[in-house]
């Protein structure tokens, strides 16, 4: 397992000095059919900037799903979008952001790096290593500074990815969102992450749950990885539950689903 700390649905990893954040789906408020005021803009905002002042990141990484709307986008959505920007760029981190499936209407807003596949060399806080561009390409071509190939598998690699496709990039751990995953235990739904060691070819597979608190999540307890939509779950009994607890400020490791489901 990767060293990576976790708290309030999002993941900081230490040796790179990155915050990663997925599926914030601004703009989601404004679609929905509730008619009193959610508090989208101010809660994400207030989550991100106590994010940024515990780990002080040296870059943030919207792991995709940043707008909810798939066809326009909303002055709220821009809006939020507009806050998220200025206040990653208060605390001298850069934003970068791999789009996901949700994200058509990104460009009108964003004209900063925007990456498919984002990698992570551990140790190296400020360096981007081998990144595919949008367009397929890797950020510093065909081999990377250190001269590894874009499809030579690296250990200690880490790739930040939507997760709505499979990856190009091979590494030793993807990060991903997409899913939305949550569980239920003593009758309280929680929001999740799933760990799976191994679980993509060989490499580990760790998804956030979506940072947005307007989404309620998929409960995973009965269901199966043909019924979630990330192609890099593909058996999701080996995959272990890990939520945050707000009391006790812990991030609570489970046993792999298949174990697991039996005690809940």
């Amino acid at each position: 397992m990767i060293d990576a700390e976790f708290r309030d649905r999002a993941l900081y990893l230490p040796g790179a000095g990155t915050l990663v954040l997925a599926d914030l789906h601004l703009g989601r408020e404004a679609t929905s059919a509730v008619q009193i005021p959610l508090g989208e803009r101010r809660d994400i905002t207030s989550r991100l900037a106590d994010l940024l002042d515990q780990y002080r990141p040296t870059r943030v990484v919207l792991a995709g799903d940043v707008l909810h709307s798939f066809s326009d986008t909303p002055g709220e959505a821009a809006e939020s979008f507009d806050r998220v920007v200025r206040l990653v760029e208060s605390r001298d981190a850069t934003l970068l952001i791999t789009p996901g499936n949700h994200d058509a209407m990104l460009g009108g807003l964003w004209s900063g790096d925007s990456i498919a596949e984002f990698t992570l060399e551990i140790g190296a806080r400020n360096r981007e290593d081998n990144s595919r561009e949008d367009d397929g390409n890797s950020e510093n071509g065909e081999n990377g500074e250190n001269g590894n190939t874009r499809s030579g598998k690296r250990d200690g690699t880490i790739v930040v990815t939507h997760g709505h496709e499979l990856p190009e990039m091979e590494a030793g751990t993807y990060v991903i969102g997409h899913d939305h995953p949550a569980i239920e235990i003593e009758g309280q739904r929680r929001p999740c992450y799933l760990y799976g060691p191994g679980a993509h070819e060989g490499a580990d597979v760790l998804m956030l749950p979506a940072f947005t608190r307007l989404a309620g999540g998929v409960e995973i307890n009965g269901l199966h990885a043909r019924e979630l939509q990330s192609p890099l779950l593909t058996d999701l009994g080996e995959f272990r539950p890990i939520v945050y607890d707000e009391e006790s400020e812990e991030a609570l490791w489970f046993p792999p689903l298949a174990e697991f489901r039996s005690m809940l």
